[in-house]
């Protein structure tokens, strides 16, 4: 009688081992082309971000025939009964609100008095992110610990209640200019508003001579960009610590996203190494008046004209301070 023996059909164990190793081999292969897809994605949503500020930037010299102003100076916050011109304390970003499709933010503080603030309802706008505001590879859009509890025109209180100032940031600075390596320099620091309107009825704010585009109390009008819109910053990716993104640990990015002139929200083109854009890097800088950006190779700056330029971190110092001047003679074309 003869006895055939059952073959069962299945893998051996040296053959399942071989398919895991194939299978993590083309993991490890597709991983960072995935990585690389989701920053790119990423980046390219950072230049729209880039394209509609340089956007409300035109639309807000269309309507007002300036550039937004920087504001006053970090200790005032936006007040929409102020205007959208030097008299206004709130840095461009507040400005650009009603040109950004966020008019109800802009007038939460309104109160008919532009002498005296709504103390409250500036702390709410305060808190209160924009998501156009922030880079999508650096954080996302809410509020983060900062250290401006000397805010004159806002409820202080309000935004500690969890033990230190909570605020709305923004990844995106302005361009201040290339005749000062600090925004916060040659300036005066107004500490009321009946102070800040006798400065404002004097025209003696110091930095009217700013050679930028965006800087304390500045009404610039195109006109006035003598090199070309086409050659002069506006609007950039500012450099951060990248261990600073959800801390109060950086001196410039440390007072919200609303308030006036400062190296939070503007950042210079003088020619010195402080000043050279970079690549965030951890514990580098803390406090930067330079601009730069979370992206590998390059960073992104939105031209006057509303262009969005990617520029080299390695781009020559001269080069990069005649772009930050807006009327110097030495146009600089990136397109050539």
């Amino acid at each position: 009688m003869n006895h055939h023996r059952k073959i069962h059909a299945g893998f051996t164990l040296v053959e399942l081992l071989v398919v895991i190793a194939i299978i993590g081999m083309l993991v490890g292969l597709l991983l960072p082309a995935v990585q690389q897809a989701r920053e790119a994605a990423r980046q390219m949503q950072c230049g729209n971000n880039l394209k509609n500020l340089g956007l409300a930037s035109l639309n807000h010299e269309s309507t007002t025939q300036k550039f937004p102003s920087g504001g006053w100076h970090w200790g005032f916050t936006g007040d929409p009964d102020r205007g959208l011109n030097r008299n206004q304390p709130g840095g461009w970003t507040f400005s650009l609100l009603p040109f950004l499709e966020q008019d109800a933010l802009y007038k939460l503080a309104s109160n008919g008095q532009p002498d005296t603030p709504d103390k409250v309802n500036a702390s709410v706008t305060l808190q209160t992110p924009v998501a156009a505001l922030y880079c999508p590879s650096r954080r996302s859009a809410k509020i983060y610990p900062g250290a401006n509890d000397s805010l004159i025109n806002a409820d202080v209180a309000s935004l500690k209640t969890t033990g230190s100032c909570m605020l709305a940031k923004a990844d995106y600075a302005a361009n201040y200019g290339g005749n000062v390596s600090n925004p916060g320099e040659a300036r005066i620091y107004p500490s009321s508003y009946s102070q800040a309107n006798e400065y404002n009825r004097n025209r003696s704010w110091p930095t009217q001579t700013a050679n930028g585009v965006v800087f304390s109390c500045s009404e610039v009008t195109i006109g006035q960009i003598r090199d070309g819109t086409t050659n002069t910053y506006l609007i950039g990716e500012k450099y951060l610590k990248s261990d600073a993104y959800e801390t109060a640990g950086s001196s410039s990015d440390d007072n919200g996203v609303w308030v006036g002139s400062d190296c939070d929200n503007c950042r210079v083109t003088y020619k010195a190494s402080t000043s050279t854009p970079m690549q965030d890097r951890a514990g580098y800088d803390e406090y930067s008046m330079r601009f730069g950006a979370p992206h590998s190779g390059s960073f992104g700056m939105c031209m006057c004209d509303g262009s969005i330029q990617r520029i080299s971190y390695s781009i020559d110092q001269e080069t990069h301070y005649y772009l930050g001047v807006r009327n110097d003679g030495q146009a600089v074309n990136l397109n050539q």
